[in-house]
C-alpha cells in the first residue's frame, strides 16, 4: 500500500521538483517505508512505500524497465500475482523482485489494458509509456484504491490524495457547487468523476484513461456490475448450493488477503461482518489471530462500545484480541489529525474511531482485514426491506438515506451556491440503467458501486493509511461481487431480515448471539450529539471569520442547529450539525 503522485507536461517544460516532493511529503504517511522520484522529459512520478508484499528493495518505486520502456507507480495489492507471474514467465519475461509491482509492470507489457482483467486486488496506477510519450491510468473495479487527477491547460497531476494536490501551487481551489449538493444530500457522498473541487476529479472504478503528451484524454470502463439472478427455484437443494458457494467464494476471498510477507489482522468491530471473517481466517491461517476493537464513553444513554460481542469472538477463537478505549479528551484531541487525514470531507462519526483503531493496530500489525461492503454486497441495511413492497423506490430510498429533502438543502446555502437537485436526478438515473431490474437490485447496485466506494472504503482507506496501515476488504473480491449478484433477492432480503444468506453461512463459524444481536454501527456518541467542548469548537468553525469570508452558507440556518443540535438528525441518525461543522473544518484544514 502506498501512495503515488506525478506530473505530466504538454508544453515540453520539465516537470517541478518541488511540486513532486511537496506531493510525496503530503502522502508520507501511506507510505512511510520509503519514496522515490523519476524524472524524465516531460514526465515527473512520485511514489512513497508501504512494504507488505515484497520487504526488499527490488520493488521499490517508481519502478522503471529500460528494455520495455515502461515506468510505474501503483498503490494497491494484486491478490493473485504469483499465478499471473507464472503466466509471463512462461511468455518469457524474467523477474528481479518477489513482490505484485513487477507483475503489473510486466502484465501491462504483455497484454496492455486487458491485464486489468487478470487482476484481483485493489489497485489504482499510472504507467508512463516511455517511447509514446502517454499515460495509461487506472483504477479497480470497485475503486477501494483512490486516484485523484487535476487537467490543466500544460499538464495534468495526480495523487493518491485529494490534499496531496492541493499541495501544487497550479491547483485551483474553485468549491464544485453540485459536490456541494450531494455532500448535503447522500450522506457526503460525491459520486465519481466529481470532487468537492471543481477543476479537481477522480477515476471512475472500473475505468483506466489514456492521457496523450498533448493532453488528450481518453476514457474507458473495463468493469460493470450487473445483476442477472440464477433462474433456479428456491428450494432446500438451490439454497443448500448457494450456500456452498457462498462459503467457498468466501474462503478464497480471505485466504486471498492473507497474502502478505507480514501478519494480517482483523478489525473486529463484533457485528457479523467482522466477526465472520476471524472466523473465516481461522480456518486458513495457522497462527494465532490478531483481532482489534475500539470504544467510546455513552453519551445520552447511547452505548458508545460493542465489547459485549466482539469479546464473544475473541474468546471463541482464542484471538490475540486489543481493546482500545477512547476517553472523550482523547477524541477532542485527535479530531483535528483525523479531519486532516480526510481526502474529501466524510460526515461518518466513525471516520474517529477507524482514525483512531488505526493508530493503535498499526503498532502491531502492517495489514488488516475489515468488513466493508457486506451490507452493500449483500442487503443488509435497513433501507432494503422497505424497497421490496416500493412502488416508488427512487422516493422510498430517498427517504431512508438521504439526509435531508431539497427544500431544507436551499436553506443551507446563499442563493449562488444552490443548484438544481442533482442528487434526486442522480438515483433517478441509476435506478433506470440496465442490469438491475427490481428496486432491491437498484439500491444494491447503486450502494455498492458508488455509495460504498465514497463512504465507507474511503473512510477506511483514508484512516488506515493515515498509520502506514494497509486496510483488506474481503466482501469486496470482486469474483464475490459478482456472485452475489447472481443470487435472487429473496435470498438476501426479507421483510424483517437482511444479509440473509450470509447469515446463514455464517452460523457454522460463529455464534449465533452474534449473528441475532440488533444491527449497530460503530457508535460514536459524542458525535451525534454534540455538546461541551466538541460543539463549541464546531461552532466557533461554523461562525468565523473564515466561514463568513467564503460566503458559503446562511447564518439561519446555522443558528438553527447550534439552537438545538440533537434535535436536528438525518434518517441514518447523523448529526446535521456535525455535517455541516466537518465540511467548514476541513475546508479550513486544507487552507480553503
Amino acid at each position: 500500500m502506498c501512495g503515488i503522485c506525478g506530473e505530466f507536461r504538454f508544453d515540453q517544460t520539465s516537470p517541478s521538483i518541488k511540486t513532486l516532493q511537496k506531493m510525496n511529503a503530503r502522502q508520507t504517511s501511506r507510505g512511510p517505508d520509503h519514496s522515490g522520484l523519476f524524472i524524465q522529459d516531460n514526465i515527473g512520478l512520485g511514489h512513497t512505500r508501504l512494504k507488505i508484499m515484497d520487504l526488499s528493495a527490488a520493488s521499490a518505486q517508481p519502478m522503471h524497465d529500460y528494455q520495455l520502456g515502461l515506468t510505474l507507480v501503483f498503490n494497491g495489492a494484486i491478490y493473485n500475482y504469483p499465478e499471473i507471474r507464472q503466466q509471463l514467465e512462461q511468455l518469457g519475461y524474467q523477474f528481479y523482485s518477489s513482490g505484485d509491482t513487477e507483475v503489473v509492470l510486466k502484465a501491462f507489457h504483455a497484454w496492455g489494458p486487458e491485464c486489468l482483467q487478470r487482476f484481483n486486488g485493489m489497485f489504482a496506477f499510472v504507467i508512463w509509456l516511455r517511447d509514446q510519450n502517454k499515460l495509461f491510468m487506472a483504477r479497480d473495479r470497485l475503486g477501494i484504491k483512490p486516484l485523484y487527477y487535476s487537467l490543466q491547460p500544460n499538464a495534468c497531476l495526480f495523487a493518491s490524495t485529494l490534499p496531496a494536490l492541493l499541495t501544487a501551487p497550479t491547483i485551483s481551489k474553485q468549491l464544485n457547487p453540485k459536490a456541494l449538493h450531494f455532500y448535503m444530500h447522500f450522506h457526503s457522498v460525491v459520486p465519481a468523476p466529481d470532487t468537492i473541487f471543481s477543476n479537481i476529479h477522480k477515476l471512475e472504478p472500473g475505468h483506466y484513461q489514456w492521457l496523450d503528451g498533448d493532453g488528450q484524454l481518453t476514457k474507458h470502463q473495463y468493469w460493470q456490475l450487473t445483476y442477472d439472478s440464477i433462474s433456479k427455484p428456491i428450494n432446500a437443494d438451490t439454497l443448500a448450493e448457494w450456500q456452498s458457494q457462498l462459503t467457498e467464494q468466501l474462503l478464497t476471498a480471505v485466504k486471498r488477503r492473507n497474502v502478505a510477507a507480514v501478519d494480517v489482522g482483523v478489525l473486529l468491530s463484533g457485528g457479523v461482518d467482522s466477526s465472520l471473517l476471524v472466523g473465516l481466517l481461522t480456518e486458513v491461517k495457522s497462527t494465532p489471530i490478531q483481532t482489534f476493537s475500539i470504544g467510546f464513553d455513552t453519551v445520552e444513554d447511547e452505548a458508545g462500545d460493542e465489547f459485549t460481542y466482539s469479546d464473544l469472538i475473541a474468546e471463541q477463537f482464542a484471538t490475540d484480541h486489543h481493546k482500545l478505549f477512547v476517553s472523550p479528551t482523547q477524541l477532542m484531541d485527535n479530531l483535528p489529525s483525523a479531519i486532516a487525514s480526510m481526502s474529501e470531507p466524510m460526515m461518518s462519526h466513525d471516520c474517529i474511531a477507524f482514525y483512531l483503531l488505526a493508530a493503535e493496530v498499526s503498532k502491531h500489525c502492517k495489514a488488516v482485514q475489515s468488513g466493508q461492503g457486506a451490507d452493500e454486497v449483500f442487503g443488509g441495511y435497513h433501507w432494503y426491506p422497505p424497497l421490496l413492497t416500493s412502488n416508488t423506490p427512487v422516493q422510498t430510498y430517498k427517504q431512508h438515506f438521504f439526509d435531508r429533502n431539497y427544500s431544507e438543502y436551499q436553506q443551507i446555502f446563499q442563493t449562488d451556491w444552490v443548484t438544481q437537485d442533482y442528487a434526486s436526478e442522480f438515483v433517478a438515473g441509476h435506478f433506470s440503467q440496465p442490469g438491475a431490474n427490481d428496486p432491491i437490485t437498484k439500491a444494491l447496485r447503486l450502494d455498492t458501486t458508488v455509495m460504498l466506494i465514497e463512504d465507507p472504503v474511503k473512510r477506511v482507506d483514508n484512516m488506515t493509511m493515515a498509520h502506514g496501515l494497509e486496510a483488506r476488504v474481503p466482501f469486496l473480491d470482486h469474483e464475490l461481487v459478482e456472485f452475489s449478484a447472481t443470487l435472487p433477492t429473496a435470498v438476501k432480503v426479507k421483510a424483517n431480515d437482511g444479509k440473509w444468506i450470509l447469515k446463514s453461512v455464517a452460523r457454522q463459524f460463529v455464534t449465533d448471539k452474534v449473528i441475532d444481536r440488533p444491527k449497530g454501527y460503530f457508535p460514536v456518541p459524542a458525535l451525534k450529539y454534540l455538546q461541551g467542548p466538541t460543539l463549541k469548537w464546531v461552532a466557533a468553525a461554523l461562525t468565523s471569520h473564515t466561514a463568513k469570508q467564503r460566503k458559503l452558507y446562511n447564518q439561519a440556518y446555522i443558528d438553527t442547529l447550534l439552537s438545538n443540535p440533537k434535535n436536528h438528525l438525518s434518517p441514518l441518525n447523523g448529526s446535521k450539525l456535525w455535517q455541516m461543522g466537518l465540511l467548514e473544518l476541513w475546508l479550513q484544514t486544507q487552507g480553503i
